[in-house]
């Protein structure tokens, strides 16, 4: 039988993705270091402007972080319906955080660009090199754990992780160009960290819009509304379903569904289905923590 949606299993789940982010910010804050030496000893903006970026991330992980140990908490009386809102919006700060990085990157290379330098040191290329497949690795790590949890919050973060991965694809093909092509090409990899910013933006309205669905109640797809359906309509007494609303709350769904049965039960009949369609839905493997059952009579 799979893990009920109470608030303990909430908890759990919610206390192991913050676990998730830490491993990230511990990465970014590694990544960091390796950038700002490489790009300083390199004479590379790019490496540079990179690192600026992981630093970036770290500080909007912690948001993440935060967002995540908010929304492990159980409801009490001013939220009855638990604190999951808590992650959505930790995803939109970190939107925010993805544009002025976006914003002073983009000022830096500008500048770097019509200012004359040396040309980037051929050791940052493996540098770069590895990491790239150390991002790409762990964005997708983390992609796959948002999926299995629900998670925009993870979510968020692997395409944080994997806009950095692009940003450091972008530095490398930009000073390999410099490297390769000779004088006259040294600003090449200050014009990849511009063309990176871009993709950073792509990336942060991606996000934010995202979250946003997430803060504003957007209709869950109508695939995961059919599977409530049909969960509930399996349950013995329900002869068919009238209305379904299910809207996301953090790591769990939150369900409101009217089902018909046969108008002749008694209350207490009716009461027992009612029961039964809200046990069997908190029981299945969609996350759905709390289920609002109105009774209708079958026409």
């Amino acid at each position: 039988m799979a893990e009920r949606s109470t608030p303990k299993s909430i908890q759990h789940r919610a206390e192991a993705s913050a676990a998730l982010v830490l491993r990230g910010i511990a990465l970014n804050l590694l990544l960091a270091v390796v950038k700002f030496a490489g790009g300083i000893l390199g004479n590379t903006y790019a490496l540079i402007a990179d690192g600026v970026e992981s630093l970036m991330d770290v500080f909007s992980s912690v948001l993440v972080w935060a967002g995540f140990r908010v929304a492990a908490r159980p409801p009490d009386e001013d939220h009855p319906y638990g604190h999951g809102k808590a992650e959505p919006l930790a995803a939109m700060a970190v939107a925010l955080f993805i544009f002025a990085a976006a914003a002073w990157i983009g000022v830096h290379a500008v500048h770097e660009i019509v200012t004359p330098h040396r040309t980037p040191h051929w050791a940052t290329l493996p540098l770069l090199a590895g990491i790239v497949a150390v991002k790409w690795w762990f964005s997708r790590r983390m992609a796959r754990a948002g999926e299995a949890e629900g998670s925009t919050g993870l979510g968020v973060e692997a395409w944080h992780h994997y806009s950095d991965a692009i940003t450091s694809a972008a530095a490398f093909i930009g000073i390999a160009i410099a490297i390769i092509c000779g004088p006259g090409y040294e600003a090449a990899d200050d014009w990849a960290a511009l063309v990176a910013c871009a993709v950073v933006v792509f990336n942060g309205v991606h996000i934010f819009n995202r979250a946003l669905r997430d803060v504003m109640d957007t209709a869950v797809p109508v695939e995961f509304e059919k599977e409530v359906r049909a969960v509930a309509s399996a349950v013995a007494g329900v002869h068919g379903i009238d209305k379904c609303r299910v809207r996301k709350s953090g790591l769990s769904h939150l369900v409101d569904i009217h089902v018909e049965v046969d108008p002749e039960l008694t209350v207490y009949a009716g009461h027992d289905i009612a029961h039964a369609v809200k046990d069997a839905l908190v029981h299945s493997t969609l996350h759905i923590s709390d289920v609002s059952v109105h009774i209708e009579p079958a026409p």
